[in-house]
C-alpha cells in the first residue's frame, strides 16, 4: 500500500521529479566520467611504466632492494616460478637478471647498468626491439649486446665494435667479457639512455657466473583491480622471497597518482556539494508545500513512523529514477570511450610518444566504480533527508492542519 501511494505522490509534480531526478542523474554522469577517465589514464599510465621498467609485480631476494648486490638472487629455472606460472591471472612471466659494470670501448670507461634478459620476451612485453634506431635486434643465444645511444656516444663506439665489461661477479667472482654491439638502443630519459647495455639472460649469467640465478621474476597482470590479491597469493606461495607490487618498485609514481587522485575527488567532492544544496533544497520545499497534506494524514489515522516510511519510499523510488536515467546516459558513453580511447595532441602526446607509450586517455569501465559512484548518491540523498524528515516527525497537527509549518 505504501509503495502504491508513494509511487502516486511522485508524479502528483511531474516537472518537480524530473528535474530533481535530472539533478542526480547528471551529478551521476558527471562524476562517472570524470573518474573514469582519471582511473582509465592512471591504468593505462602504470600498464605503460610496468612495461617499460619494472613490471606490475617482481619476486626478489628479500635483499635485493635495498642492496641490488649481485649476491643477492632467486632461482631462475621453471620449478621455481611454477606456483606463478599456475595462476591464471598471470600472462607474463619474465627473468632478468641486473647488475653493475664498468663499460669500455677504445679510449674511455663509464659505469653502466647491465640488464640480462630474453630479448623475445621482452620484445613482447616491453617492445624493446622498437627501440632499437640503428643495428639489430638480439636473439635468446646471441652472443653480442645492445647499449644505449647516449652511452655508445660517449664511449665512442658504433654498431659492430667491441664493448668490454668489467665488474664483480657472483660471491666475489671477477666478471669480465668483450661483446659486439648488435644494436643501438633509443631511451627518452637520459638516465637509462646514458648507461643501459642489454645482453641475453644466458650470456648474462655467464658474465656474472650466477648459474641460473636471475635478480627478479617480473610478473604482469592485465587486470590492474587483480593485484592486491594476486600479490598476496605469491607472498604466501613464496615466503622466503620478497613479492613487491609497482607502487614500491616506483614509490614516486605512486605518489604523484595519489596527489592526483585526491585532488580529482577533492572536485568531484564538490560537484556533489553543489547537487546536494539543491536536492536538499528540492526536498525541504517537497516537504513544507505538504505540510496540510501531511496533517490529513496524521488526522486520519496514520502513525508518523508510517508517514516517515512514505516520504523515505518516495525519496528512494526519486533516487532510483534519478540513477537510471544516469546510467541510460553514461554506461553507453563510457563504453564508447572504452572502446575509443580519447587521442591527446599538441606537445603533451608528442612527449607521451617519445616515451614510448600510447597518446590515449581511455576510460576505466568497472563495477566497483559505477557502484562507489551509486552508494554516494544514495548517501547524498539520505543526507538530505534527514531534516525534512526530522520536521515530518516533530509536526505540530493543529497548525498543519492550518497549513502552517511548526514542529513541537
Amino acid at each position: 500500500m505504501l509503495l502504491k501511494l508513494a509511487w502516486r505522490n511522485l508524479w502528483r509534480q511531474k516537472r518537480r521529479t524530473l528535474l530533481t531526478a535530472a539533478a542526480l542523474a547528471l551529478a551521476l554522469i558527471l562524476s562517472l566520467l570524470t573518474r573514469s577517465l582519471q582511473e582509465g589514464s592512471y591504468a593505462n599510465n602504470i600498464d605503460n611504466a610496468a612495461r617499460f621498467a619494472t613490471g606490475l609485480i617482481q619476486i626478489q631476494h628479500p635483499d635485493f632492494g635495498d642492496s641490488h648486490s649481485i649476491d643477492d638472487l632467486i632461482p631462475g629455472n621453471r620449478e621455481f616460478i611454477a606456483a606463478a606460472r599456475a595462476d591464471k591471472s598471470i600472462n607474463y612471466l619474465l627473468p632478468r637478471l641486473e647488475s653493475f659494470a664498468l663499460a669500455a670501448g677504445e679510449q674511455r670507461s663509464k659505469g653502466a647498468m647491465v640488464m640480462a634478459v630474453l630479448p623475445s620476451r621482452e620484445a613482447e612485453y616491453a617492445k624493446v626491439n622498437e627501440r632499437v634506431v640503428a643495428g639489430q635486434y638480439l636473439t635468446d643465444d646471441d652472443q653480442g649486446v645492445l647499449v644505449g645511444e647516449g652511452l655508445a656516444r660517449f664511449l665512442e663506439l658504433e654498431v659492430g665494435d667491441k664493448l668490454v665489461l668489467y665488474g664483480q661477479g657472483y660471491r666475489g667472482q671477477t666478471a669480465a667479457g668483450l661483446y659486439p654491439i648488435r644494436g643501438l638502443l633509443r631511451f627518452p630519459m637520459p638516465g637509462i639512455d646514458n648507461q643501459l647495455v642489454y645482453l641475453p639472460l644466458a650470456l648474462g649469467q655467464q658474465l656474472y657466473s650466477t648459474g641460473d640465478q636471475v635478480s627478479a621474476w617480473v610478473l604482469h597482470t592485465p587486470d590492474l583491480a587483480a593485484l592486491p590479491r594476486l600479490q598476496r597469493t605469491l607472498a604466501q606461495q613464496y615466503p622466503e622471497q620478497r613479492v613487491r607490487d609497482w607502487a614500491d618498485l616506483a614509490p614516486e609514481m605512486a605518489q604523484q597518482i595519489a596527489l592526483d587522485r585526491a585532488g580529482g575527488v577533492f572536485m568531484i567532492a564538490l560537484l556533489y556539494g553543489v547537487v546536494g544544496f539543491g536536492l536538499f533544497a528540492t526536498l525541504l520545499m517537497m516537504t513544507l508545500e505538504r505540510q496540510r497534506e501531511f496533517g490529513v494524514m496524521l488526522a486520519t489515522g496514520m502513525v508518523r513512523a508510517r508517514l516517515v516510511q512514505l516520504v523515505l519510499l518516495e525519496s528512494l523510488m526519486l533516487a532510483v529514477v534519478g540513477v537510471t536515467m544516469g546510467l541510460a546516459v553514461s554506461v553507453p558513453l563510457l563504453l564508447w570511450l572504452h572502446a575509443n580511447p580519447i587521442s591527446l595532441g599538441g606537445d603533451t602526446a608528442e612527449m607521451i610518444r617519445q616515451m614510448g607509450w600510447d597518446p590515449l586517455l581511455p576510460a576505466l569501465v568497472e563495477p566497483w566504480l559505477f557502484g562507489q559512484q551509486i552508494a554516494i548518491v544514495l548517501g547524498l540523498l539520505v543526507l538530505c533527508l534527514l531534516y525534512p524528515l526530522w520536521r515530518i516527525h516533530r509536526l505540530v497537527l493543529v497548525d498543519a492542519l492550518k497549513g502552517g509549518g511548526h514542529v513541537g
